[in-house]
């Protein structure tokens, strides 16, 4: 799980500060205040971790691929700036923790939580890595600097000891991988230090685990194609949505809190009906054996049955983020930007309680982007009724004057209030309805 992120220089925020992440983690605010912002800092390093091209430094994004798009590094930067500085932390699972020997010593240390942070140079066309580093804790650390000479030197402390430096071993080669990995030539340069290739393999995990929703889903369609593969996940538009439902038909998942498995199908059903959105749904081949297959449901049961393309447009909407929260792996980080469009507010309420099902049930971390109220006033009855744990909640609201976005805690106490809740959150409903009532009362005295 992402336990922390911070950023300086990236767009419209000329520094972040330390931001902590939860398993449910929530950016609320007007638009164009940066929300989007952070989540695209995650999305930028999770595409760098995926391309194929060791030398390029970040993957900003380009049209025909990626989750970002972004242009170049020069034009992420705030303003003026030629730095930007990017750091993660997160922790590790039991079974990818490691251990790192301490130098001219038998014992080792464990490293079950890393933090990175980077900081690029980006000039125009000309980037390149400033710095790189890995701490855990303060009983290691790594870093990997840039010198004037354009050389790079490498640092390393276990435990407060240097390891001993490998005989004949220059520096002037070590200029590193992407913006978080180590050259061949840098894990040479001192003894027994292998483990700086699982740094960045654990850097590579944690994005490979992390996964993307868009706010613009693709609409239903009267056929689905499926020849029996199994997506990564829904696609960055819900697109892959039946696709992942059929190819995990059969993945069991933990229901309602009682441990007892139920199957991927069977859990989204259930949902669509908990959200009054559908009395029954069902996926099914167009004939035996045929690779065409179409999404059928039922409004109530007295209701015909139809096609997902004869519902109404909320279906197809959620459909996705149903099929995601179930589909990735447990302990995956899900970002979801705009989860509640085109939903009726009743059921961007009941979204926060899948959120809270896939986060107590399946162990997963969902980070999201949303103006819903009504998602938030779920979220504090839930906290009011013991159901979540305020500590499991990072809410922030963002906002931007002059040019430049800033972020505040919302502080939630055990009863589900908020108590530096932003004036005009969620706009003036009280001002509003003031409003309304005096010139109702104005038309009726003339």
């Amino acid at each position: 799980m992402f336990m922390q992120i911070s950023m300086t220089n990236f767009k419209s925020w000329r520094e972040t500060g330390p931001i902590r992440m939860a398993p449910l983690t929530g950016f609320f605010g007007a638009n164009s205040s940066g929300k989007s912002s952070l989540l695209q800092m995650l999305l930028l390093l999770k595409q760098t971790a995926e391309s194929n091209d060791r030398n390029l430094v970040l993957k900003t994004g380009s049209i025909q691929e990626g989750y970002v798009n972004l242009g170049t590094a020069h034009e992420i930067t705030f303003r003026d700036s030629t730095d930007m500085e990017l750091n993660v932390v997160w922790d590790l699972p039991a079974k990818s923790s490691f251990s790192v020997p301490i130098p001219q010593d038998s014992g080792s240390v464990r490293i079950d939580e890393l933090a990175f942070d980077t900081v690029i140079h980006a000039v125009q066309q000309r980037v390149h890595v400033d710095r790189l580093r890995y701490t855990s804790g303060d009983r290691f650390s790594v870093e990997l600097s840039r010198k004037p000479n354009n050389h790079y030197t490498i640092r390393i402390e276990v435990d407060g000891k240097p390891p001993v430096r490998a005989q004949g071993r220059p520096r002037v080669y070590m200029k590193p991988e992407k913006c978080y990995s180590f050259s061949d030539e840098a894990m040479r340069y001192y003894q027994d230090t292998s483990y700086l290739s699982d740094l960045a393999l654990q850097f590579e995990r944690r994005f490979q685990q992390l996964y993307y929703l868009g706010p613009l889903r693709e609409y239903p369609q009267r056929t689905y194609t499926w020849a029996g593969e199994n997506p990564i996940d829904v696609g960055l538009k819900g697109e892959l949505a039946v696709p992942a439902l059929l190819g995990g038909r059969n993945r069991k998942v933990y229901p309602d809190g009682r441990k007892r498995y139920s199957k991927l199908e069977t859990r989204v059903a259930q949902w669509l009906v908990d959200l009054d959105l559908a009395h029954s749904f069902a996926t099914r081949p167009l004939y035996r054996g045929s690779s065409e297959y179409a999404v059928w449901l039922k409004r109530h049961k007295q209701s015909a049955e139809v096609r997902i393309t004869d519902m109404g447009i909320g279906v197809s909407q959620v459909l996705p983020v149903l099929v995601l929260c179930y589909y990735v792996p447990e302990g995956s980080t899900v970002i979801l930007e705009q989860p509640e469009l085109h939903l009726h507010p009743s059921v961007q309420a009941g979204l926060a309680d899948v959120f809270i099902d896939c986060i107590e049930n399946r162990g997963l971390q969902i980070i999201l982007e949303s103006h819903s109220e009504h998602m938030m006033r779920r979220l504090q009855r839930r906290i009011a009724e013991q159901k979540f744990d305020t500590r499991d909640a990072a809410l922030y609201f963002c906002e931007q004057s002059g040019g430049v976005s800033s972020i505040t805690n919302l502080e939630v106490d055990v009863f589900g209030n908020i108590l530096n809740w932003p004036d005009d959150f969620f706009g003036d409903l009280a001002g509003d309805m003031v409003a309304a009532f005096d010139a109702s009362l104005k038309r009726q005295v003339n």
